[in-house]
């Protein structure tokens, strides 16, 4: 199936197009020569919103992608010998072609996650391999927020899982590529949604940017040791982006664009795109009660996973693009993902769902 001109799908939220007030802001610094490679007035920025939002400690290092982010963002945080405690649906283990074991030479070290959120107590079966040399050493805690199954840890579970990774003596790293609906959905700012954490990866391209991601050092006891070290890191990783600029503009817009209503950009967009999964959700509701589907997972940010025959999914795929997740819990049904995004409309939501219920 080609994808036409305008319309929208639901097979992730990186289909949708660019924002225009992000668009409107690379625009902006689109004018005569700038120094390369972050020394340029878009990039300091960038510096100053970032500190606005995460505190005067925070350092961002703009990079191309979201897996560059996890992958400089890690190896900043561990030695060679590390290992990196994850959850078993995490992107950094199941999506990256194995980036952070091939790049950056991390193991990771997968818990059980059945609802994508980590059970602090589940930490301890790696800290037992603490201090044994043939063992790679779980020195690294990687948490998604919002998670892979679309659903997000609120502040106190958020809160005991860091504090117990601290205690066993690893960093946290957050890997945020949608910190942005998970700080939506809590209503809390993007610094809470994170908080204790000494990494971010924190993602724009998912919440209306062109391509744009940032690591932000965090830690206030990493700041100046990163300060120093990273840079190198995000150069060798060929994460280093000459005509820095553009990004850092992109990331600068989410941050503080803001409406009439005070509202930054970052917010209107995940808030949308939440209330859009929601919708969805709800539309869906008749086939739920009707044990035609069954809804696989809360929804708590901008997606919905739902079991439906095989037989719907192949007709509502001839409409709309989406994907499949896992085999269902019978041979003719298939768990699909259906995401939405900040230009997702209600009557998208309602299309597909009437196609849905149309299903016999």
């Amino acid at each position: 199936m080609s994808t036409s001109p305008g319309r929208t799908d639901f097979a992730s939220d990186n289909y949708a197009p660019v924002h225009p007030e992000v668009f409107s802001a690379m625009a902006d610094v689109n004018v005569g020569h700038e120094a390369a490679y972050g020394a340029d007035a878009a990039t300091a920025g960038l510096d100053a919103a970032v500190a606005a939002e995460f505190g005067e400690h925070a350092l961002a290092f703009p990079v191309f992608n979201g897996t560059g982010a996890n992958v400089v963002s890690l190896m900043a945080m561990s030695p060679r010998w590390g290992g990196v405690v994850a959850s078993e649906h995490a992107h950094i283990h199941r999506d990256e072609n194995g980036a952070p074991e091939r790049v950056g030479g991390l193991k990771i070290l997968t818990v059980p996650a059945a609802d994508g959120r980590i059970d602090p107590a589940s930490l301890q079966s790696w800290a037992a391999d603490l201090g044994d040399e043939h063992r790679a050493q779980p020195l690294v805690l990687s948490v998604t927020q919002s998670t892979e199954l679309g659903t997000v840890y609120d502040l106190a579970a958020l809160a005991a899982l860091v504090d117990r990774a601290h205690a066993l003596g690893m960093r946290v790293h957050v890997d945020g590529a949608r910190l942005a609906n998970a700080a939506a959905a809590l209503g809390v700012s993007l610094a809470q949604a994170c908080a204790g954490a000494d990494m971010l990866s924190f993602g724009g391209t998912k919440n209306g940017a062109m391509g744009a991601e940032a690591v932000v050092v965090l830690a206030p006891d990493l700041r100046d040791s990163l300060a120093t070290d990273l840079p190198h890191l995000r150069k060798a990783t060929m994460q280093l982006g000459s005509k820095m600029r553009y990004a850092s503009a992109q990331l600068t817009a989410l941050l503080t664009s803001r409406d009439d209503s005070g509202d930054p950009l970052w917010l209107r967009n995940a808030r949308h795109a939440n209330a859009m999964a929601e919708l969805l959700r709800d539309a869906l509701e008749p086939l739920a009660s009707a044990g035609v589907v069954r809804f696989a997972q809360a929804t708590e940010a901008n997606a919905v996973f739902v079991e439906m025959p095989r037989e719907l999914a192949a007709q509502l795929r001839e409409t709309y693009r989406f994907y499949d997740w896992q085999p269902g819990t019978a041979p003719q049904t298939v768990e699909v993902r259906l995401m939405c995004s900040w230009d997702t409309a209600p009557a998208d939501c309602e299309a597909l769902a009437s196609l849905a219920r149309a299903y016999k």
